[in-house]
């Protein structure tokens, strides 16, 4: 599947996310400060899903179960998995994995996502 609009840009504010089904890919879209990104919707430690997550510090995505962020605009762990405290003891079974993000386009008032 090549490039895809998925919603206008009216409809994610600065600050928020959404979620979308693009394809069989579940994708988030988020709108900061300096454009719009979008990552994989599940968390890479036990895949909670990140829309019911938080934006925090701008640009990073806080994962509702177990507090891992990552930056959703390289999909990068900014911090693995933390609570609740024992938590460690599951994270030496899951290596620290980056978010998958997708290219994101914005032409004529329209979001682009590719999902190739």
């Amino acid at each position: 599947m090549a490039e895809q609009a998925i919603c206008t840009t009216d409809e994610v504010a600065v600050g928020d996310k959404k979620f979308f089904l693009v394809g069989k890919e579940s994708v988030i879209v988020y709108h900061l400060e300096d454009g719009y990104y979008a990552t994989q919707r599940y968390c890479s430690h036990t895949f909670a899903p990140l829309d019911g997550g938080k934006l925090v510090e701008g640009c990073q995505i806080q994962c509702p179960f177990h507090r891992a962020r990552f930056d959703v605009r390289s999909g990068a762990v900014v911090q693995w998995a933390n609570f609740p405290p024992g938590i460690q003891l599951l994270n030496a079974l899951r290596d620290e994995k980056p978010l998958k993000t997708y290219p994101v386009k914005v032409r004529d008032g329209q979001i682009f996502i590719d999902i190739a």
